[in-house]
């Protein structure tokens, strides 16, 4: 899509995402590698604030995010920290050995699925307006990791409760809405509700400005490129080693090939229930989790 399309298009643009975010809410079912990804800092106390637009969806892509679920636990033989295949809606042998466990009746087994369970984790493109910790990232462009609450918040401000509040597209350069972005520490984890979007307008009003930003995007369906994902057997074997197991299990059959979902549209894969609920840090990137992955990949 050129600029001037995307311009034109704006609110059919709008139109078409909600139908995509509707997808996702009626269907409840990284290595750590990703380039030009921006994190938002904070102090000693656990608080951080900067200013930023999500961006709609880059050239020749459909949808302004992509989403992406992972696991990470330490088991008897080691750290487990990979990118799950429920993200193409395929089997994945973390996601049947949790579902074995949580079926099994036993509360002792449940407590390791929950220990065990999946993370789901959104990418989307954004513009630094206000970055204090690091005002070097101001007027960039970088992808952003971001957690089911901020998700939830620009889902909102799509589909908003009340009548006297009129749908606003987050990802739209022109009647978008910037994003406050307020951390704070809570019960050990950061917290995301004090976050709130800032009233309707125009990224700015220079259009050639706006296609420069525009033209900056970086792609979010190449995180979803199958070289950043390990295999069926390449998971089990990993999974064998963290959790300590000297027989591996025999690989599950009728595993769904990698062209059955859409990339940017995950289907839905059986999981357990516990499976959907949110770690308290709402599966924001963890600086603990990303140190530990440099020892798993050391470990090969």
């Amino acid at each position: 899509m050129s600029f001037a399309d995307l311009k034109r298009n704006s609110s059919s643009n709008f139109e078409k995402l909600n139908k995509e975010l509707n997808k996702l809410n009626s269907n409840n079912n990284d290595r750590g590698d990703i380039t030009n990804l921006w994190k938002p800092a904070t102090d000693k106390a656990g608080n951080g604030y900067a200013v930023i637009r999500f961006l709609p969806a880059p050239a020749n892509e459909d949808v302004p995010f992509v989403r992406i679920w992972d696991h990470g636990f330490q088991g008897s033989g080691g750290w487990y920290i990979e990118k799950s295949l429920t993200t193409f809606g395929e089997n994945d042998p973390l996601g049947e050995l949790n579902s074995q466990l949580w079926n099994s009746g036993l509360d002792s087994d449940k407590e390791i699925a929950r220990k065990q369970k999946r993370r789901l984790s959104y990418y989307s493109n954004v513009y630094i307006i206000k970055d204090p910790a690091n005002p070097e990232n101001e007027g960039k462009v970088f992808l952003f990791k971001y957690g089911k609450k901020i998700f939830d918040k620009l889902n909102d401000l799509m589909n908003p409760q009340f009548e006297d509040e009129a749908p606003i597209n987050p990802f739209d350069l022109w009647t978008g809405a910037n994003f406050k972005l307020k951390i704070r520490k809570l019960e050990g984890y950061p917290n995301y509700d004090k976050s709130e979007f800032d009233s309707a307008g125009p990224l700015s009003d220079d259009d050639d400005e706006l296609e420069a930003i525009y033209k900056k995007e970086h792609s979010l369906q190449a995180l979803l490129d199958r070289k950043n994902f390990k295999t069926y057997d390449e998971l089990k074997a990993r999974l064998d080693k963290a959790l300590g197991r000297t027989t591996p299990a025999a690989p599950t059959k009728n595993r769904a090939p990698a062209e059955e979902a859409p990339a940017w549209e995950p289907k839905a894969a059986a999981a357990p229930k516990f499976a959907e609920e949110a770690t308290p840090s709402d599966g924001e990137d963890d600086d603990d989790l990303a140190f530990f992955r440099g020892l798993v990949d050391d470990e090969d």
